[in-house]
């Protein structure tokens, strides 16, 4: 897992994994498998899954890379507190999975609350372990 700035703000975590180095064989499989990372967890709530590459090619002037072929996000929520109206600004929280010819990128931004951040990094992590059927939860 490699952690970058995207557009030089945007702190991103992002795992790129070959089909033969994961158990998982489309988006679908790995978005079933962080539904249940975030099910498990004591702290997280399952909010909803959204279909960017649907949504994308369903807009006029929609544009999508010609080598994705599947793109979608789980969306949850980990928020243990709300201090303040400003932290509604970095929830909820998603991660996205796009499936690329041979591989899969699944990518996330960096949560502001370690307890969010180490679970995603787990349950992503967890995906190019093709000998644990249930890591990390």
């Amino acid at each position: 897992m490699k952690q970058t700035l995207l557009q030089e703000k945007y702190p991103v975590y992002t795992l790129e994994t070959k089909k033969s180095e994961t158990r998982f064989q489309s988006v679908d499989e790995i978005i079933d498998y962080l539904k249940t990372c975030v099910d498990e967890h004591p702290k997280a709530r399952f909010i909803s899954f959204f279909d960017h590459y649907q949504h994308t090619s369903d807009m006029q002037g929609g544009e999508i890379a010609e080598d994705i072929t599947a793109a979608k996000h789980i969306v949850f929520c980990f928020g243990t507190h709300l201090p303040n109206p400003y932290v509604m600004a970095v929830r909820p929280r998603s991660i996205g999975v796009v499936e690329q010819g041979d591989e899969f990128v699944v990518s996330f931004l960096e949560a502001p609350m370690p307890l969010a951040n180490n679970a995603m990094e787990a349950w992503v992590r967890a995906l190019a372990d093709s000998s644990n059927p249930s890591s990390a939860s």
